[in-house]
């Protein structure tokens, strides 16, 4: 009986063996049981007839946007000053009119875009465009177009140009405004440094960033994907392929990607895209007031329990604040029936109120609270720099 045993052991393991073996290199030779009891054949994934390849990763996002990033490429003519010594007439025996003022110089620069219709409307960034003579659009398709300028808007670094392909433009899919949350992943595409169409990932590190000193109206999303020169204007998307934002600055004391990148989020981009189609140019409302924002030390020396709302520091002559009555040392706690946070805040709700019309301003003066009705005025133009 002990010798059978022992045959009847040894015959199993080598049995259990075999099917290991099998099951590792040809795993099809196996049987398996579906769930209704009938015995099958090993079955692998059917393969797929679309001619796509899947797999882990977000290519089918990044196969959605690319043909709507294209690449923006601008060249300006810059006048040089004349050489100090051009009246020496020695000077100009042996030189000539090499240095005469007036030689143009041309500069080039690179950046990216968004196709955001069918019909050729590319939103991009002011800074990409500015001061551009002649704009080149290379398509994703490699395609080139001569691209003109719709309008700019310098106080959110957006801009939006057109051009003419011929047929219909492949144009990106918008998210929704409060699609974005911090730890999303998120691909940013773009033409870095001009080596061609680029998509890296990271995930968005902060939303609402602001006070950064890089534009009037700041309201970034923060992101570690990696984004470089020649990102700038380039699309900032989720998942999905959808526009969550576009490409704007970066963090850097080199000129080179630290993983803290900063995008114009959807919601603002629509809106200045949408003004700047229809009217060629962004319209704001204004007050003409210059604020900071509370601190416990202010709010101290004021008399008061918390650190609320914005201290008016400043009136502009004429200005609807200065008709409306409204002084230096006044403290804005609401507007309408807005709750003043910062000053950020406030120039943002300002700005979306339509010039013309009348608005309730709640203050702090003297300890007391009151109402001022202000006619919202037409923002100026920021001066050029």
């Amino acid at each position: 009986m002990r010798k059978f045993w022992l045959l009847f052991a040894q015959a199993t393991t080598i049995v259990l063996a075999l099917l290991f073996v099998i099951h590792t290199l040809k795993p099809t030779l196996l049987p398996s049981v579906t769930r209704n009891g009938v015995v099958t054949l090993y079955q692998e994934e059917p393969p797929d007839t679309t001619g796509e390849v899947i797999g882990i990763g977000f290519s089918r996002a990044a196969k959605k946007v690319m043909p709507a990033v294209v690449n923006i490429y601008t060249t300006s003519e810059v006048k040089q000053p004349a050489h100090p010594f051009m009246d020496d007439p020695r000077f100009r025996f042996f030189f000539g009119d090499e240095f005469e003022e007036g030689v143009p110089q041309q500069n080039s620069s690179l950046g990216s875009g968004v196709i955001v219709s069918n019909d050729g409307y590319i939103l991009t960034n002011h800074h990409v465009v500015e001061s551009a003579d002649q704009i080149e659009v290379a398509l994703a398709d490699g395609r080139k177009a001569k691209g003109h300028i719709i309008g700019t808007d310098p106080e959110t670094d957006l801009a939006v140009i057109k051009i003419e392909a011929g047929d219909t433009l492949p144009a990106i899919t918008f998210a929704s405004a409060e699609a974005a949350h911090v730890g999303d992943i998120v691909l940013a595409i773009g033409n870095p440094f001009g080596v061609g169409q680029t998509v890296t990932m990271g995930i968005v590190s902060a939303l609402k960033r602001n006070h950064l000193g890089l534009n009037t109206f700041e309201n970034f999303i923060q992101t570690d994907a990696a984004i470089n020169p020649g990102n700038s204007g380039g699309a900032l998307v989720d998942a999905e392929g959808n526009l969550l934002g576009i490409n704007s600055a970066i963090y850097s004391p080199n000129g080179g990607s630290l993983g803290i990148g900063f995008a114009i989020p959807v919601s603002t981009a629509k809106k200045v895209m949408e003004q700047i189609i229809q009217n060629g140019s962004v319209t704001r409302g204004w007050i003409g007031v210059a604020v900071q924002d509370m601190t416990p030390e202010l709010a101290e020396s004021f008399k008061l329990n918390d650190a609320q709302g914005v201290l008016i520091s400043e009136i502009m002559r004429g200005s609807p604040a200065d008709k409306a009555g409204i002084k230096p040392g006044d403290i804005l706690i609401g507007i309408g029936d807005n709750t003043m946070i910062d000053s950020a805040s406030m120039l943002e709700i300002i700005s979306a109120l339509p010039p013309g019309n009348p608005v309730a301003l709640r203050l702090l003066r003297n300890q007391g609270e009151v109402v001022v009705q202000v006619k919202v005025g037409k923002r100026p133009k920021p001066k050029a720099q």
